[in-house]
């Protein structure tokens, strides 16, 4: 099952990159195309960061994915740099957690 899976994945996408070159996408496409990433990465990291147990919301100081998903936010907007977003975020989320650990 796995082996045809990947066939067919492999094949829907082997079948297009020929043609990427020469098949000039609109420019409203192109637009919308740029908002996959994020919206993508929205949808792995807000479920995650409210529903860390996978069952109930926690919306809580308590709650370190929380604490560190808004404060990688809030870096990488002030900032608007990727590397000192990410080793912020995670030191940030990473101190939260150790700080919730002395103090629980």
């Amino acid at each position: 099952m796995i082996a045809g899976m990947t066939l067919v994945t492999f094949g829907i996408r082997y079948l297009l990159l020929p043609l990427s070159g020469h098949i000039p996408f609109p420019d409203g496409l192109q637009r919308a195309l740029r908002f996959v990433p994020p919206a993508v990465l929205t949808a792995i990291i807000v479920p995650a960061a409210l529903m860390p147990d996978g069952s109930a919301l926690q919306l809580s100081h308590t709650n370190p994915y929380l604490v560190g998903a808004v404060l990688t936010a809030l870096i990488g907007w002030l900032s608007r740099h990727l590397l000192v977003t990410i080793v912020c975020g995670m030191a940030g989320f990473a101190a939260w957690q150790w700080i919730l650990s002395r103090w629980a």
